[in-house]
């Protein structure tokens, strides 16, 4: 009995949550005392963040306490320590904690934690108590399972009973009670038999699934692949246009010094050629006016002698005509060249942008994802659109109506105006706009 009252003593000491001695003591504002590394392990496993509660009263705190050292319960765990009688109660005093099944057949405060459960007593038992089932024979037919929190979702709410049958027609577990009242009459099967059709349906759902993961798996694989190829692609694409367009644009540069050579060129050539002709000018208009001078001074001259005898010298030098006539041209010169020039960019540009559209459009033909088929109506009705026909382009044997949204085969003729564009020969219509 000494023994007894030593272990409910130490009991007291015990901490609710490892439910062994004290370790590093703390008391909460509630009272209740704890291993500080316990209680701080709930607070910072707490879901609701911001508000702590004692595991025991469940008092909430907010915010999160600031636990001390109990210091005077430290020292009475260490003397109880000290006194060997420390080690941890046997299993049949082994106490139900958070989370645990406790035993229904426990009485007091606290109750032992369940080790088994009976499913033809419908109740759950701590190693002491199990003993029976164990011992006497009216008990050993029972079926024992391991106890757990999951297992009181097995009993009938209704008549306490385990739920051994399924109801197929209210798609529920029940017991064999509710098959006579409230289930009387419905489908009903045990709940190994619909376990087996389960397990069937099971298996051919996880088939199933296999199946369409191992096809996502290869989309997936293919799509990866296909996203590569096409980096790749258009790396490579970028990069041969950036080295095809550097090349057209160094062309057009060389292309522009050749042009600036040339007009430099002709224009040295044709400088040079006019300015020997100035030189020669300028010398045959100083011989000119040497020579008008002369004549000048003669005519003037009183002395009849001298101006014979000078008029036969002066007369015999005739103007020089080596020096062909000089015709110059309209002030035009290297303007045609600019105009050249300036047709050749409109002609380029025109160009690019026909080639532009053909290059946009060949990029924006890639495509490395293919929209799904449609199958039902409501999937093709994403692709439909409101489309006008060109009366244009209808046959006169052809009526259009609804603001050109409808055509009907007629056997009289439509009074159509001529339009090189409309179909003569074919009831037909092309063109379709958007």
């Amino acid at each position: 009995m000494a023994q007894q009252g030593v272990l409910l003593d130490q009991d007291q000491f015990c901490c609710s949550v490892c439910l062994d001695l004290l370790k590093e003591p703390v008391t909460t504002i509630c009272g209740h005392s704890y291993c500080r590394s316990c209680i701080e392990g709930c607070w910072d496993q707490d879901v609701l963040k911001g508000v702590y509660s004692c595991p025991q009263c469940r008092e909430t705190f907010t915010p999160r306490p600031n636990l001390r050292k109990n210091n005077m319960l430290a020292e009475l765990v260490e003397k109880l320590r000290k006194t060997g009688l420390q080690a941890a109660p046997p299993p049949a005093l082994c106490y139900a904690g958070p989370g645990d099944v406790a035993c229904d057949f426990c009485t007091g405060t606290r109750k032992q934690k369940a080790h088994m459960f009976c499913l033809v007593c419908l109740a759950s038992y701590c190693e002491t108590h199990l003993q029976p089932h164990y011992e006497f024979p009216g008990f050993k037919k029972h079926k024992l399972v391991k106890a757990t929190a999951q297992l009181q979702e097995k009993i009938c709410s209704h008549h306490d009973k385990l739920l051994e049958v399924y109801c197929r027609t209210d798609q529920q577990c029940i017991c064999y009670l509710c098959t006579m009242d409230e289930h009387k009459g419905h489908d009903t099967v045990s709940a190994a038999a619909e376990r087996t059709e389960k397990q069937r349906q099971l298996g051919m759902s996880q088939q199933k699934v296999q199946q369409r993961f191992q096809e996502r798996e290869k989309e997936l694989k293919e799509l990866q692949q296909a996203v590569e190829s096409l980096n790749r692609s258009a790396q490579s694409a970028v990069e041969d246009s950036d080295q095809i367009f550097t090349e057209l644009i160094r062309s057009i540069e060389r292309r522009s010094s050749e042009v600036k050579e040339l007009i430099r060129a002709q224009e040295k050539a044709q400088v040079s050629q006019a300015e020997g002709l100035l030189e020669q000018l300028k010398q045959e208009i100083a011989e000119l006016r040497k020579r008008s001078t002369e004549l000048e001074q003669l005519s003037h001259t009183e002395d009849h002698i001298h101006f014979l005898q000078s008029y036969q010298s002066l007369s015999s030098i005739s103007v020089s005509s080596d020096l062909p006539s000089i015709v110059v041209r309209p002030l035009q010169y290297f303007g045609d060249v600019s105009k050249t020039v300036s047709e050749l960019r409109e002609k380029l540009e025109d160009f690019l942008k026909g080639e532009w559209t053909k290059i946009s459009t060949t990029v924006n033909i890639v495509d490395v994802v293919l929209p799904p088929e449609p199958k039902t109506r409501e999937q093709l009705l994403q692709y439909s659109c409101q489309l006008t026909l060109d009366p244009n382009t209808a046959h006169t044997h052809l009526s259009l109506s609804e603001g050109n949204r409808k055509v009907t085969c007629t056997g009289q003729v439509q009074p159509y105006p001529d339009h090189p564009d409309r179909f003569t020969n074919q009831y037909q219509l092309v063109k379709l706009y958007l």
